[in-house]
């Protein structure tokens, strides 16, 4: 599978610039990573160029069955948010912030109306920048990406994907550090 043996890993810089090479198209993607030796267990994780392959997710979401509109978001939507969004949508910022709130001295917290919780501005700076310097990218197109998605995550450890992976054996741990974040988050006074 050409996820798990990509030929480039691309990294935030390459995937925001304009025009970016990540195609407006559904699919699936994966992440692969530097710098979270000892904050996340990589034993028999898959590795491209020397890092780990932590997480995969992919756009749009399955349509719901409940009568709901389809998503709409494609890879590019997708990718550059994770890259440059906030942790209220993305759960690979929310997650990965979460983990490294002492290394990058920043905290979950309330913003806007008080429902939305992000890192903050500056919070959400410092962690796109830690995307900048540890994070890169790979991405398949697929009709149907959520069929791949389900096939890689019950196959494949992936330590930080929750949906679909309560087998994995840091599914307990990062379920904690992130409920943990959330609910004091929640105790904390609102961001003006």
């Amino acid at each position: 599978m050409k996820l798990l043996h990509p030929d480039k890993v691309w990294s935030r810089g390459e995937v925001l610039q304009r025009p970016s090479p990540v195609p407006s198209e559904p699919g699936i993607y994966a992440w692969y990573f530097q710098g979270l030796d000892g904050l996340v267990p990589t034993s028999g994780c898959v590795s491209a160029f020397r890092m780990p392959l932590l997480y995969v997710g992919i756009a749009p979401k399955r349509t719901p069955e409940n009568g709901s509109p389809a998503s709409s978001q494609r890879l590019r939507h997708r990718i550059r948010y994770h890259f440059n969004g906030n942790a209220e949508g993305s759960t690979l910022r929310l997650t990965l912030g979460c983990l490294l709130a002492d290394a990058l001295d920043i905290q979950l917290r309330r913003v806007g109306s008080g429902t939305r919780l992000t890192f903050g501005a500056d919070g959400e700076q410092r962690l796109s920048q830690w995307l900048q310097d540890h994070a890169f990218v790979a991405w398949q197109v697929v009709l149907q990406p959520w069929l791949l998605e389900h096939e890689l995550i019950t196959a494949t450890p992936l330590p930080l994907n929750l949906d679909m992976n309560k087998h994995h054996p840091f599914h307990a741990a990062l379920s904690a550090c992130r409920s943990s974040a959330k609910r004091t988050a929640r105790e904390l006074p609102i961001l003006a």
